[in-house]
């Protein structure tokens, strides 16, 4: 099967962490994902092999986010290449944390930008693919914070509660042309940085969450996989929550 059959995944910050098992669970001989990286190609080779292992195939390219330049020759490649964009997952995010009144202004652009402004640059991008095809699916990745809030990170929480008005927003202007638009808001997941916590913290942390545990990038990307699934055709504009139950 060429790359031009299968279904075009696409998936930014696609390298590791989330975005990483995101990309592995859409991993078949059906789909190529496309997804993009930033900083390491190691790790971005890594997640291409483990796709390989999967079973699918995929392309990594290097693309700053946050220029619309970018952004349009990587979507343009992926046209020329797949003629089609299936499912968008707008997961980069960077974070950048410190209380705001001591928050730099720079901290604060970057943060925006990385994870509200590239969502908006790739969905803009994906969707004059999507709207002539008459079908997609778009899914962003918000967070926990974006909802509840949090101090600390008050750059991170106004993107990702950005996020979930974009998605809505989105939802309500493409619905007619049967594309899907949802957000998934996980809580706190293993990653490199829960991993940092001291012991003590990761205790207190646990207390707080309901299932007694933090959640793993894999549940995240089941229910990525779901809401990009014909299963979930009439589902739009919502926001999943997966937080073991830390937000009821």
């Amino acid at each position: 099967m060429s790359d031009s059959e299968k279904q075009a995944i696409v998936v930014t910050g696609g390298s590791r962490g989330i975005g990483r098992a995101i990309c592995l669970s859409f991993a078949s001989p059906a789909t190529h994902i496309y997804f993009n990286y930033l900083s390491s190609s190691a790790s971005a080779d890594e997640t291409k092999n483990l796709i390989t292992e999967a079973g699918g195939s995929s392309t990594a390219i290097k693309v700053n986010i946050t220029s619309s330049t970018e952004v349009n020759d990587f979507f343009k490649y992926i046209k020329e290449h797949a003629g089609r964009i299936d499912v968008l997952v707008n997961n980069a995010g960077i974070t950048k944390d410190g209380l705001i009144v001591r928050m730099k202004e720079a901290d604060w652009d970057s943060v925006i930008d990385t994870n509200l402004k590239g969502a908006f640059l790739c969905s803009k991008a994906a969707l004059k693919i999507m709207i002539r095809q008459h079908c997609g699916s778009i899914i962003n990745i918000s967070s926990l914070v974006g909802i509840s809030g949090n101090a600390g990170q008050a750059n991170y929480v106004s993107s990702k509660a950005g996020l979930i008005g974009l998605t809505k927003a989105i939802a309500k202007e493409v619905a007619s042309r049967n594309i899907t638009v949802n957000a998934v808001a996980p809580g706190y997941i293993e990653s490199d940085m829960t991993e940092n916590l001291s012991d003590k913290i990761k205790t207190e942390l646990v207390k707080q969450i309901p299932l007694g545990r933090v959640g793993t990038p894999q549940e995240i990307a089941h229910v990525v996989n779901f809401l990009a699934s014909k299963k979930a055709r009439y589902i739009t504009g919502q926001v999943i929550n997966v937080n073991g139950g830390i937000y009821i």
